[in-house]
């Protein structure tokens, strides 16, 4: 085969993809260069997903007149001027490509005014080709608008998804900003509808009601650097305090050296520290800022600034665990000691054994028919089980701090996970239910009117049909609203609007069992 060179246009779509492979990355690099200009307030405009429009303004410092037609130019930035500044690099950006990438796949306006100018100016790129700049009247700082995103790489814009997703990861993306930054203002807006606005006077739980809503701000707490950490290392931000938690790790944000980024030792770290604080397959909420000195941290590990590689590891898995874990303790109650309950066979030398092996624990008895009548679980029918099996007959031995049955059946001993066998029971209950004809409702007295995410609201839409047979009985109500006229009868349900939302969140991120009436 021959050799051929690529055209610089050819070369400028194929570098876009390293950068920009979606809305909510190009947003990302857009909100970046704001703050690095020192902007106090950054508002984010989207239509059709971000595909259509992305517009981002903000009040920082502006681009000159000469600057212009560099800023749109690959690795064209103020940020650096050799590969040794990357060691002591205090801005976001520093690869000069955001811009160019942008560029090379939509139709690109920049309009910005510097402080000491006395004019505006104004530059369109139209999928890599630039025009010329041109004095306009404008205010202080940058406004950046990108039409018809992906337009001239249809292959790129086919693997996009529907523009409610797509609006969702923008929301995420701006709402993780909004969270580190709570001395600038925020907003978003989609599709005209004003969804997220912060006031950027430096709360950070004032930033949180704005992302997450006043009741989650309550429910937080502020981390602050552990007394043992060394100079120049700190941690920052806000976690979930229990029982406040979420189906899936969509509200977890990392930020470090002032960048939302990906790692997997920090992320684990934050996890570990609510050990036995939250149930299985829960997940805390919040938003963790790291600060290295800069030094330590390699930032030039990926073309979109998403992955740091710290020089230190397991110090960094440390002082996260330590901080999260050292907030969570003192501002949660203390666990009782737990009581094991156990049938009258538990005679004075099997206590003193237990004990001698069970510090931690008492151990207390009760009669036979009352642990018979507490812990009785009915069997249920081989083909609805998951596995197919039917517990054999068990006999109750007694129970572990109101959290396990220990039984005893023809080939040893059971024990039980009380939480997860009634979640059993409710499942079967619902999905006999959802053959007969009419399903058991419980009317509300009032609607309950829900907002929902673009994501959550896109899963409603596909599972309408589907909820309803479960008992939900929800109608449109605008934008992103929805209203609930009744919840599944068998369910209990105490809160309708945060019962919704929890399904539509683990639906949304593939939820479990074999099919999406089993997740739902």
């Amino acid at each position: 085969m021959t050799i051929r060179r690529l055209s610089d246009d050819t070369i400028g779509q194929i570098a876009a993809g390293e950068v920009i492979e979606r809305p909510a990355a190009a947003v990302k690099e857009l909100l970046e260069n704001a703050i690095d200009a020192g902007a106090t307030r950054i508002d984010v405009a989207l239509l059709d997903g971000g595909v259509e429009l992305i517009d981002v303004r903000d009040n920082g410092s502006g681009i000159t007149i000469d600057d212009l037609p560099l800023a749109v130019e690959r690795h064209a930035t103020s940020k650096i001027g050799k590969l040794d500044d990357l060691d002591g690099l205090r801005t976001l950006g520093f690869r000069g490509e955001a811009l160019a990438s942008l560029a090379a796949v939509a139709e690109l306006r920049i309009q910005s005014r510097a402080r000491e100018a006395m004019a505006g100016a104004e530059l369109v790129v139209r999928y890599g080709t630039a025009g010329s700049v041109r004095q306009i009247a404008w205010g202080d700082g940058t406004a950046i608008s990108a039409h018809r995103l992906f337009e001239n790489v249809p292959a790129r814009r086919k693997f996009l998804r529907q523009p409610a997703t797509e609006a969702g990861y923008v929301a995420r993306t701006v709402g993780a900003y909004a969270l580190a930054y709570p001395t600038i203002a925020f907003s978003l807006e989609i599709d005209g509808r004003r969804t997220l606005t912060s006031d950027g006077r430096g709360d950070p739980l004032g930033a949180a009601a704005a992302v997450w809503g006043a009741e989650t701000a309550e429910q937080l707490a502020i981390l602050s650097t552990p007394e043992t950490a060394a100079d120049g290392f700190a941690v920052g931000g806000m976690v979930s305090l229990p029982p406040l938690d979420r189906a899936t790790r969509q509200q977890q944000f990392i930020f470090a050296q002032g960048r939302l980024v990906t790692s997997r030792q920090v992320a684990t770290a934050f996890e570990q520290a609510y050990h036995t604080l939250l149930m299985v397959g829960r997940h805390p909420l919040g938003c963790i800022c790291l600060s290295v000195p800069p030094g330590r941290v390699d930032v030039n590990v990926h073309p979109t600034k998403s992955e740091v590689r710290f020089a230190d590891e397991r110090l960094m898995f440390s002082l996260t665990q330590q901080a999260v874990r050292t907030t969570l303790l003192e501002r949660t109650p203390a666990q009782h000691i737990p009581t094991i309950m156990s049938a009258p066979l538990a005679d004075a030398q099997v206590q003193r054994r237990f004990a001698l092996a069970h510090p931690g624990y008492a151990l207390a008895s009760v009669s036979e028919p009352e642990a018979s009548r507490e812990f009785d679980v009915p069997l249920v029918d081989p083909d609805q089980r998951a596995g197919g099996r039917i517990l054999p007959v068990l006999r109750v031995l007694g129970q572990i701090a109101s959290m396990f049955i220990i039984a005893e059946g023809p080939d040893g001993m059971y024990l039980i996970d009380q939480h997860a066998a009634h979640e059993r029971i409710l499942f079967e209950k619902l999905m006999a239910q959802r053959q007969s004809a009419a399903p058991d409702r419980q009317l509300l007295l009032a609607p309950v009117v829900v907002e929902l995410l673009p994501r959550q609201h896109e899963v409603w839409t596909a599972s309408r049909e589907d909820l309803d047979g479960f008992g939900f009985a929800t109608d449109e109500f605008g934008a992103l609203n929805i209203a609930v006229r009744a919840t599944p009868a068998g369910l209990n349900v105490r809160d309708p609007a945060k019962a919704l939302i929890t399904v539509l969140e683990e639906v949304a991120t593939g939820g479990r069992g074999d099919s999406r009436l089993e997740s739902l």
